[in-house]
């Protein structure tokens, strides 16, 4: 007996289509509360509300009471899905690492400081033990991790997994960490430039939410940007889209790691700001340049302020091309916010092609430093996702094909 189908325009056909709307809108940001729901989706609330009751008593939706501006309000999340996932976030001088469940909760996280020319063999041989000893601690094992995701600070190359350019991170150069966390963990692995991640989660759950296209900057150790462009991560032909740390600023400057002379980093950098303040001060960081900027120590103020400057140089150029609604400043830099931000906005404004009244928002970043490893969780789901879709497609076309054949014969 053939099942059938609802009619296109009927009221059940109108439902599940807004059912689906919602449950994408919550699988989108990470969870909304109702009132955020009827914005993203433009239904109405009465009907959000009766979705997502029907939707929380099948099991697909979870609700939990949550204060938003003083008030009580019902937060949307999917539900808790047995399974876990991985992420991890290395750049120049840290690594974060953390467990998350499918509905993107983290449930164990761990970071810590690395030496400045670390290598890959040392620190993924670590990973592989960390994650061994997180699963330990929330009694379980390894074999329970679906894949993991992998953000690095340098451009990655989709055809080869291999860093695209050689000296960016030095010790990881010819390295497929794919390849070698999968072997070690036996599980699929996916990596990504670290500020493409940073941008899908602060696009998804941070401050670029409900926005249009926008521009992520990391101002850390390095500098680098990533970008979304209609909903979606921007990588560009080579996945090198973003590198705005190594966009020329003098032909004759500075030799860059990159192996290019005159970038931003040598302008703009941690050891372009640090160094001139080092003095006798031979273990200041940029933390600490950043601390006592905060506390209005002039050298400190002016060192950073003219960082902002020289970004908001070459995110104007950026911002020329691509004309987005939201730049969103992460990193330790971010951390002096309007030290940074408003130099950074001003050279913007001034250097744009459009007004000052249409220039876009430059804010900062709400996910502050884990926005990358966070970023690395909501990509490794998606992947998944992607990879199940494309089963049941397989599936449903061999079905097809079986019932084609019956038929025929």
């Amino acid at each position: 007996m053939t099942k059938s189908r609802p009619t296109p325009g009927s009221q059940t056909s109108l439902r599940d289509a807004n059912r689906a709307r919602i449950v994408n809108a919550v699988k989108t940001h990470g969870g909304l509360t109702q009132v955020e729901l009827v914005g993203a989706t433009g239904l109405s609330p009465a009907s959000v509300s009766n979705i997502v009751k029907e939707l929380a008593a099948q099991g697909i939706l979870n609700t939990t009471q949550a204060t938003r501006s003083g008030r009580r309000a019902q937060f949307v999340t999917l539900a808790h899905e047995s399974g876990l996932v991985g992420a991890v976030d290395v750049a120049q001088r840290h690594m974060r690492v953390v467990v998350a469940d499918v509905a993107q909760q983290v449930v164990a996280e761990h970071h810590l400081p690395l030496a400045k020319d670390h290598r890959a063999d040392a620190e993924l041989g670590r990973v592989a033990r960390m994650f061994a000893d997180m699963f330990e601690s929330l009694d379980t094992d390894l074999s329970e991790m679906l894949a993991l995701g992998v953000a690095i600070e340098a451009p990655i190359d989709k055809r080869t997994g291999l860093i695209s350019r050689p000296g960016i991170m030095r010790g990881w150069d010819g390295v497929n960490v794919a390849e070698s966390l999968g072997e070690a963990l036996n599980c699929r692995v996916f990596v990504d430039n670290n500020c493409n991640l940073g941008a899908l989660a602060e696009y998804r759950r941070g401050a670029g939410r409900r926005r249009g296209d926008m521009i992520y900057i990391n101002a850390s150790e390095g500098i680098g940007a990533g970008v979304v462009l209609g909903g979606k991560v921007w990588r560009g032909h080579h996945g090198i889209a973003g590198e705005l740390g190594h966009v020329t600023v003098d032909e004759q400057g500075p030799l860059c790691r990159c192996g290019r002379r005159g970038c931003l980093e040598m302008y703009a950098g941690a050891s372009a700001i640090v160094e001139p303040l080092r003095s006798d001060r031979r273990g200041l960081k940029l933390q600490d340049v950043v601390s006592r900027a905060v506390g209005g120590e002039a050298r400190f103020v002016r060192a950073i302020a003219d960082a902002g400057h020289r970004i908001g140089v070459a995110t104007a150029d950026l911002c020329n091309i691509l004309d987005p609604e939201r730049v969103v400043v992460s990193g330790d830099l971010a951390n002096a916010g309007e030290i940074l931000l408003g130099p950074l906005r001003h050279t913007l404004e001034r250097s744009l092609l459009v007004s000052p009244d249409h220039a876009p928002e430059v804010v900062q970043g709400q996910l502050g430093n884990r926005a990358e490893v966070l970023g690395a969780v909501s990509y490794v789901i998606d992947q998944l996702s992607l990879l199940t879709e494309s089963g049941r497609a397989d599936a449903k076309d061999r079905m097809d094909a079986t019932q084609t054949k019956a038929v025929a014969s």
